[in-house]
């Protein structure tokens, strides 16, 4: 008994879990129920980091830990529970991570298993200046602590493609906020291409953006009153490219753009209003 997994081996960027209900059309879009199924992606790749001063995350290696049970799923780091699989869609209780303190912090946990990512774009708009101020200078940046979020997610499957719909709170008050998921997503089998596109609209609270991207006193006194967050909707593309090779090797493009919310973009710490990744390389399941 199979289950399609609607996360890929490197669909970078929030790690959220999704089942789809359609039968598998080949070996290398399922894990077998009750196995642990393990991967890796060598290759290279880089993640846009949008923080002021910050350097781009260059991406190596994307490992996949996954295992699913009748109920109960883990999948490279959240677990999850299914309330109900029908036909046409699926409940399922979920658990995950912060995908915002990847940009601050080198190793944290989004930066290592990449479930989301997507395509640079030629042209994205401007950055909303907050005034005529004089550039602000930083101290150095307090700590934005790991949240584990929790939630539910609920699958429409239909021929036109798969929408995911989520939402998540903190579920230990490191900032109390709440994020939201609306994500379409199709895919293709060409004879041994599996092609996945899909589009993206995250909601993060203003708790959420205000712990990340919010001003401490410390940091600068000046901004910390003057710039003042409000929630906002990110938009975002990923598109997945798998050529198989043989029945554990496959070739991998991943790609992913995020245009970032004005609300986030318009804080100080931000020097761009958008986010990419991009990895190319080769997948071994084992």
């Amino acid at each position: 008994m199979y289950r399609i997994l609607l996360i890929l081996l490197t669909t970078l960027g929030i790690p959220f879990i999704g089942m789809a209900k359609e039968s598998c059309s080949t070996k290398h879009e399922c894990i077998e129920m009750r196995n642990w199924d393990l991967g890796v992606a060598i290759g290279w790749g880089q993640k846009t980091n949008p923080l002021k001063d910050f350097d781009d995350i260059p991406v190596f290696f994307i490992p996949t830990v996954a295992y699913y049970g009748e109920r109960w799923f883990f999948d490279n780091g959240n677990i999850g529970y299914s309330l109900t699989e029908q036909e046409h869609f699926s409940v399922n209780l979920v658990t995950s991570y912060s995908l915002d303190r990847a940009y601050f912090y080198r190793w944290d946990p989004s930066n290592i298993f990449l479930d989301r990512s997507s395509q640079t774009a030629t042209s994205f708009t401007e950055r909303p200046a907050l005034s005529s101020e004089p550039e602000p200078v930083f101290n150095s940046l307090e700590s934005r602590h790991f949240a584990v979020l929790g939630g539910v997610e609920a699958f429409i499957y239909s021929q036109l493609g798969t929408i995911r719909l989520a939402y998540s709170h903190d579920m230990f008050s490191v900032h109390s906020g709440s994020e939201a998921q609306i994500k379409w997503t199709y895919g293709w089998n060409v004879n041994r291409w599996i092609l996945d596109l899909s589009l993206v609209l995250d909601w993060k609270s203003q708790n959420v953006v205000d712990y990340y991207y919010g001003i401490r006193p410390s940091e600068n006194a000046y901004w910390s009153q003057k710039y003042q967050a409000s929630s906002g909707w990110n938009k975002g593309a990923e598109v997945t490219a798998r050529y198989i090779l043989t029945d554990n090797w496959d070739l991998l493009l991943a790609v992913r753009y995020t245009q970032i919310a004005n609300e986030i973009a318009a804080s100080p710490l931000l020097d761009e209003d958008y986010s990419s990744t991009y990895f190319v390389g080769a997948a071994y399941r084992f």
